[in-house]
């Protein structure tokens, strides 16, 4: 269950069940533009089943995907940071089916929470850190000039 991998993982049950709450499922054709870069940031998701590509707009290029997500998979950290604006481009793979949560409806609950506010916090902060790690060196592998691995 997506509940017990992923971002809610280190939420308490309770935690896990009140955010839950917030959320609405949704089914995504594939090939659907969720967000796109620079764009206001005001939900995010849990991915049940499906995959979502995530890309990184780089100037005179195709965007590169940087990472692909799945099941039990946070998309969108975004809504967490002001200025709450996308830092990646994400559209389906294959159909998918996630949790929809409205960011507006989630910061009241973290203010009203402020235990729940910060575990949930500390969670995507987490998932921010590994996407930009991979994000990083998927950039490294195409455009630097010897990838990510030992230079000669």
């Amino acid at each position: 269950m997506i509940t017990r991998t992923g971002v809610l993982h280190s939420l308490a049950p309770e935690q896990r069940r009140r955010l839950m709450e917030l959320g609405r499922e949704v089914s995504i054709p594939a090939g659907t533009r969720i967000f796109e870069e620079g764009r206001r940031a005001d939900r995010f998701w849990l991915l049940h089943t499906g995959s979502v590509a995530l890309d990184l707009r780089v100037p005179g290029r195709r965007s590169p995907v940087v990472e692909t997500l799945g099941s039990g998979d946070l998309l969108g950290w975004s809504w967490l940071f002001p200025p709450r604006r996308w830092h990646f481009g994400a559209e389906t793979v294959s159909r998918v089916h996630a949790y929809e949560f409205d960011v507006a409806a989630v910061l009241e609950l973290c203010e009203r929470e402020p235990a729940l506010g910060r575990d949930l916090a500390v969670a995507v902060a987490a998932v921010v850190g590994e996407r930009l790690t991979t994000a990083r060196t998927r950039l490294l592998d195409l455009y630097g000039p010897y990838g990510s691995g030992p230079r000669p």
